[in-house]
């Protein structure tokens, strides 16, 4: 038993210093009064800033925006993520390391880099623009970056490989008998797929989707950078309450409203990962 409480000391430790701890501070914070000292906020058991939630629809607003942004991400990754993975699985030994390679030669360049790739391809004088006007097919820049869909693009780039990799896994477990049974017994390639191979991979395609939902539900430098000024997710609601209005209390309940929403796709996501 105490060889065993040793081992579990170190993640204990972890939580508790981690996750724990920051959020005591910020239920704390989110029960204070906002105050024009500094810190912006003075210790109190009042309800305040959960009371602001409640009254403005502006923060109910975002946080419903965000969900929606964050499940149509989920939804297009992983409808790229599918062919992507059962392509991957199903090359030889060699040429898949290639391809994983490939896939998460991304996250080896800087975050914001990525994003600027973005804005260059997407800006009125970009590439995309360039090649449009240069085939004839436009007279004028088309307004491609802050927009909704340069935002989602940039999103989905950005969170790609999480939905990619749990079906890549999923289809390596995938018995390959199944699918030339069915075969076999003359099913078509899309009957097949349907009758065998998304059932099998439905629960991995489940945590897939949550594992791009809960980051992308909090994603605050993409629709900064790409998205439309009307877009205001949670996450720039949480920056402009921060660092603008400087109302703490409010931020902070904010951001325990968006955990606790968070809670439930997060424990769902531990289900189907144990299940799987």
């Amino acid at each position: 038993m105490r060889g065993r409480l040793l081992l579990l000391a170190p993640a204990w430790g972890w939580l508790l210093l981690f996750v724990a701890a920051p959020a005591a501070i910020l239920a704390a914070i989110a029960l204070a009064e906002s105050d024009p000292g500094v810190p912006p906020f003075r210790l109190a058991l009042s309800a305040t800033g959960f009371a602001t939630l409640t009254e403005d629809t502006y923060y109910l607003d975002a946080l419903l925006t965000a969900l929606r942004v964050a499940a149509t991400t989920a939804a297009l990754c992983l409808l790229i993520a599918y062919p992507m993975a059962m392509g991957i699985a199903r090359a030889a030994p060699r040429r898949r390391v290639i391809l994983l390679a490939l896939l998460m030669l991304p996250f080896w360049t800087g975050f914001l880099l990525r994003v600027g790739a973005w804005i260059g391809l997407l800006r009125d004088e970009g590439w995309i623009n360039g090649m449009l006007q240069a085939a004839g097919l436009t007279d004028a820049p088309l307004t491609l970056l802050y927009t909704e869909g340069a935002m989602i693009a940039g999103m989905v780039h950005a969170y790609l490989p999480f939905a990619v990799l749990p079906l890549f896994a999923a289809f390596l477990r995938l018995d390959p008998s199944l699918g030339e049974a069915a075969a076999d017994l003359g099913a078509r390639p899309a009957i097949a797929f349907l009758t065998v191979t998304l059932p099998v991979t439905a629960p991995a395609a489940a945590a897939a989707f949550l594992l791009v939902f809960i980051p992308a539900a909090g994603e605050y430098v993409i629709p900064e950078l790409m998205g439309p000024p009307e877009a205001q997710l949670v996450g720039r609601v949480l920056w402009q309450e921060f660092f603008q209005n400087r109302d703490w209390p409010v931020a902070a309940a904010l951001a325990l409203a968006l955990l606790v929403l968070l809670l439930v796709p997060i424990r769902l996501f531990q289900r189907l990962e144990a299940r799987t």
